[in-house]
């Protein structure tokens, strides 16, 4: 999943392999994914699903609301094609899923992972994020005399969150271990 698109495909792909939506149901099940601070819009969502739909992956039809509406709304749902692409991706751990947004949306996906496949992002992940507080760490030790303290503080704090985020791999990773 190198890109932006290619993560959103993986998680639309999750979502409805849970079952059909329409739009705007997709749309707060994907924020409860991303979280409520990444928004995604209308304008991202649309043309996303317009893709997958020339790619086969997804499917739809129109459904007549029941509840005294009169509009009909585009339902989704996945097809084999999409269920196999989905499983793929699942079954795969390439270097960019441990990457900060494919972390996230394959995360969240963990469960239909395969257990080695789990393990090998999170290591991966662990990894990926030791290497970047050893570097932070080392731009903290020689910061400049002059630089901005509010960027020393911002390496500080990122320095942190990234300890902070290694401490829980490592525990994932030892129940992972534990699980196999």
């Amino acid at each position: 999943m190198r890109s932006r698109s290619e993560s959103l495909e993986f998680a639309l792909l999750g979502v409805l392999s849970q079952g059909p939506l329409h739009g705007y149901e997709l749309r707060k099940r994907m924020t409860a994914i991303y979280g409520p601070f990444r928004a995604l819009s209308f304008s991202v969502l649309y043309p996303q699903l317009h893709r997958m739909l020339e790619a086969g992956v997804i499917q739809e039809s129109v459904s007549e609301e029941v509840g005294g509406s009169r509009r009909s709304r585009i339902v989704y749902a996945i097809t084999d094609l999409g269920r196999a692409r989905f499983d793929a991706i699942s079954s795969s751990s390439e270097p960019d899923s441990w990457e900060d947004e494919s972390f996230e949306v394959r995360f969240a996906f963990f469960g239909p992972t395969p257990q080695r496949n789990r393990l090998q992002i999170l290591e991966g992940r662990h990894d990926k994020l030791t290497e970047k507080a050893k570097i932070l760490r080392s731009e903290l030790e020689k910061s400049p005399e002059g630089i901005d303290r509010y960027l020393v503080e911002w390496r500080r704090h990122s320095l942190e969150s990234a300890e902070r985020e290694i401490a829980w791999l490592q525990e994932m990773i030892n129940t992972e271990r534990k699980s196999s």
